[in-house]
């Protein structure tokens, strides 16, 4: 608290002194007294950051509302308040702080409140509990006031242009209200006969078993300037007391947004706030192996179907946002059906019914948020940049791109008056708050929440370096070193390799797998961006498939012998490999193609049979793109590279961890690889997660997991 307070003093109007001269001006607490209070970065120093997300700017652009997230250890969960900071970063406070979850804050047009969704409601009408509803707070102070009661939970909150109408989304029964799905679903509780009967699939999807809803799209007045005195903006009570939310997606058998990544930026108010158009996939029977999502319209009074906009293109349509003057919808569009990690270009399309084109279509990057700026000019773009995820702007007219932040992994982006604001993380640091002006040459950092908590933890130092990977073709990765690091010492390596197999290993701060937790332990960390990872062009991306076993096992190759002989302060003999989800498979697949190079390795949630995951996993589209076709059309296609095959070469020591919730790759993937371990004597540990899906979501089974990992490293890799 005596550095926070330090630090606090520090800051004027947004601007920092240099820290270690403020520090020295005060006695007994210079740059020794805060070293002896310093410690390597663990897990727990992991869980204990404020993770900041959502920023949303002000209609005059003063300030930025943004949400934290907290780890609560007690109760085994993360937690989640509002704060506000100026866009000049002065003035940083908390806006909520109940004991409940608050999020997804959404201005009020006149700026002088915030809507917001919050756990906080308490129990209804006859008993009944909605447990997230929207609630309402003022700029100036006072108590936040409850405006929705629904029957059901609800998510993903934007306001209309004109303050007379919000949007949020319901899990419903198509065809049913929100008050009938209760009804359905207290009386299937009731029910002693628990067998679920399935027509098509999805039967179960990432975490989650289907039971028939769908997350429909309501709207609900709040406002209406004739309902009003002079008008005046009505009191809570009387918000609480409007017409009810329609349905303006009741007879769809789809979700909005998509399940389960999807949230409020795939919907938007148009901009007379007469209409709202939202993404969707409305697919039939086809769903569970269709990336067929598009754009619909709909009436915000519910009085017609949605019209499809973008049903000429097969393949996926998300994030509408509309332009300033209200004339132009941008959204984002793939172009090859069946391809979930095909490049996302940017459409403009002329409001309601022009022309669309393809904006900026030899920028070889996919944007995965995009915002105007104010002026209506310019898209501003986050897109994967070479193992970072960079803030770009692109020019309306001729489609030429800037690169305005280029290091570290932008989160989340917002557009002010004379910057643009976005949060900003990396291998270093946690996320934190910046703006920028949009010709790239003033930066501000705004927020600085975790300051205290990042100076008490030593981190590792890192780098970034190129080699020849597959095909004497350039392949980029990441090094980072061991906490304390001595160049005289030799220090065992982590052979991190990420998921996906459509992702990256990039300068970000993680919290799942974040490296400076093996540096913190005293390890060397290497990370290869191989064959198929994304940032380096579709090119690169799409190189990987049909080939999961080879490119990708050359680049780990090739990278690792590049790191070894770069660093000499790395001991070759002491390796480890780890991976997760496609790590996993190549954690496996390593394991029989290469069964001399590691002393150890860990499968997070990897394959093991690659015809069988085919059959168990959930969304089909992605093996099929993958693989080329399906295991009865192509069998080869998953055959050749399976790492079943292989078991028999099959001797490294290996720890398999599994969560039973993982429907992506279900558990039997983990406990098949574990029993052929111990059927072959190879030593070997099952860390097993009931409660856990496809990641390890709970704040305690985290420390399980990484002291698990640590302690399975240590026993092979510093002996």
């Amino acid at each position: 608290m005596q550095y926070e307070s330090i630090r606090m003093s520090c800051r004027q109007g947004g601007r920092f002194v240099v820290l270690a001269v403020c520090l020295l001006a005060f006695s007994g607490f210079g740059p020794d007294a805060l070293a002896r209070e310093t410690h390597p970065f663990s897990v727990h120093d992991m869980l204990a950051m404020g993770r900041i997300s959502d920023p949303q700017v002000s209609p005059d652009g003063r300030y930025v509302a943004f949400v934290v997230r907290e780890t609560d250890l007690a109760a085994n969960r993360g937690r989640t308040d509002l704060w506000l900071v100026a866009t000049d970063g002065a003035g940083l406070r908390r806006l909520t702080s109940h004991q409940e979850a608050d999020s997804n804050p959404r201005w009020a047009p006149d700026g002088r409140s915030i809507w917001f969704l919050s756990s906080r409601s308490g129990p209804g009408p006859e008993g009944r509990c909605a447990s997230s509803q929207v609630w309402k707070i003022a700029l100036d102070g006072g108590e936040a006031q409850q405006v929705t009661e629904e029957p059901l939970d609800l998510g993903n909150l934007v306001v209309s242009p004109d303050s007379r109408h919000i949007a949020y989304t319901m899990e419903v029964f198509p065809g049913c209200t929100p008050a009938d799905t209760k009804k359905k679903l207290d009386e299937r509780e009731k029910n002693k006969a628990s067998g679920r009967v399935y027509d098509r699939v999805f039967v179960r999807h990432w975490g989650t078993w289907e039971d028939g809803r769908r997350s429909h799209l309501f709207v609900r007045r709040v406002w209406d300037s004739k309902e009003s005195v002079g008008g005046a903006h009505p009191t809570a009570a009387a918000e609480h007391s409007g017409p009810a939310a329609v349905d303006v997606m009741r007879d769809m058998d789809a979700d909005t947004p998509s399940q389960p990544w999807g949230g409020p930026e795939e919907f938007t108010f148009t901009p007379d706030g007469k209409g709202i158009v939202f993404a969707a996939r409305d697919a039939g029977r086809e769903e569970a192996w269709s990336t067929d999502f598009d754009l619909y319209y709909a009436p915000v009074d519910g009085s017609s179907s949605p019209l499809c906009l973008t049903e000429d293109n097969r393949a996926w349509d998300t994030q509408p946002v509309f332009s300033p003057d209200g004339k132009t919808l941008a959204y984002l569009a793939m172009g090859r059906p069946g391809y979930e990690a095909d490049r996302f270009r940017i459409v403009l399309q002329h409001w309601p019914a022009g022309q669309k084109r393809v904006l900026a279509e030899g920028w070889d990057r996919s944007p995965s948020a995009i915002a105007w700026s104010p002026d209506g000019r310019q898209i501003i773009a986050v897109a994967e940049n070479t193992g970072q995820q960079s803030l770009f702007v692109i020019d309306v007219k001729d489609g030429r791109a800037r690169t305005l932040v280029k290091d570290g992994t932008v989160h989340a982006i917002a557009a002010a008056d004379d910057q643009i604001v976005y949060a900003l993380s990396g291998l270093r640091s946690p996320a934190e708050l910046y703006g920028v002006s949009t010709d790239g040459k003033s930066v501000r950092q705004l927020t600085d929440i975790n300051a205290q908590k990042v100076a008490a933890a030593r981190m590792g130092e890192y780098e970034q370096f190129r080699f020849l990977g597959w095909n004497d073709e350039t392949v980029y990765a990441y090094v980072v070193k061991p906490v304390d690091f001595d160049p005289a010492k030799k220090y065992p390596v982590a052979f991190l390799i990420h998921g996906g197999p459509q992702g990256s290993f990039g300068n970000v701060f993680h919290y799942r797998w974040n490296p400076q937790a093996y540096a913190g332990a005293g390890y060397a960390v290497v990370m290869v961006d191989f064959h198929g990872s994304t940032g380096y062009g579709q090119a690169f991306t799409d190189a990987i498939r049909g080939d999961w076993g080879g490119k990708p096992l050359v680049d780990l190759q090739k990278g690792l012998a590049a790191a070894l002989d770069r660093y000499s302060w790395m001991d070759d003999d002491r390796v480890g490999a780890l991976g997760a989800s496609y790590g996993g498979y190549m954690v496996n697949w390593i394991a029989g193609q290469w069964p001399d190079r590691f002393r150890c390795l860990v499968n997070h949630d990897g394959n093991f049979d690659e015809r069988m995951a085919y059959f168990d996993t959930d969304e089909l589209w992605f093996p099929e793109w993958d693989h080329i076709g399906t295991p009865w059309d192509n069998p080869a296609g998953y055959e050749e590279q399976n790492p079943l095959r292989f078991v028999g070469n099959w001797k490294t020591p290996m720890l398999v961890i599994h969560g039973e919730q993982d429907f992506r790759i279900p558990a039997s993937q983990g406990l098949a690889t574990f029993n052929a371990l111990q059927r072959r004597g190879i030593p070997s540990r099952l860390l097993y997660f009931p409660d856990e899906n496809h990641w390890i979501l709970k704040p305690n089974n985290s420390i399980q997991w990484h002291e698990t990992v640590l302690a399975w490293l240590d026993q092979w890799l510093k002996r």
